[in-house]
């Protein structure tokens, strides 16, 4: 949770200030989506962290991930073909690193709503060799969320 929120001004600094990339249309909407995914991935482990406190069987604001699951493809199919249009147009430091950001925004798309990319720890890597991907923690949260809702109706 806490790295990803560290993660944005971190970046943000080391991109922007250390590496002298340039603060352009393209740069910063391609760090927009990079940041509101981690932000989002930061908001599930805080209401994942408060759900084993609370040992409740649904995800606290589980409502809000299944909206961001649909918005983001939303938000993401607007951001990056004008990142694109801006490596076309003007190829270089002001589009290139946009591009990198939006691509990485889609990666955490996919890591956090569908299936795990990030496989950091042993056991993680057991199950890669053994199984192939797993399925992400928000997905399987939200597919539980999904069925309880479903039993729940009249």
């Amino acid at each position: 949770m806490w790295l990803e929120l560290l993660n944005i001004p971190l970046q943000a600094v080391i991109w922007f200030g250390k590496a002298g990339f340039p603060v352009t249309a393209a740069n910063s909407v391609g760090f927009a989506l990079f940041a509101l995914l981690l932000l989002e991935g930061a908001g599930y482990w805080a209401a994942k962290l408060r759900q084993i406190a609370t040992r409740n069987r649904s995800l606290p604001g589980a409502g809000v991930f299944m909206v961001a699951r649909r918005g983001n493809v939303a938000v993401l199919a607007a951001g990056l073909p004008f990142i694109i249009w801006a490596v076309v147009v003007d190829p270089g430091t002001g589009s290139w690193p946009g591009l990198g950001f939006g691509l990485f925004a889609v990666l955490e798309q996919v890591n956090y709503f569908h299936v795990q990319l990030m496989y950091d720890t042993a056991e993680d890597l057991r199950y890669l060799r053994s199984r192939g991907l797993r399925r992400a923690h928000l997905a399987r949260d939200l597919a539980v969320q999904a069925r309880t809702r479903c039993l729940s109706r009249p």
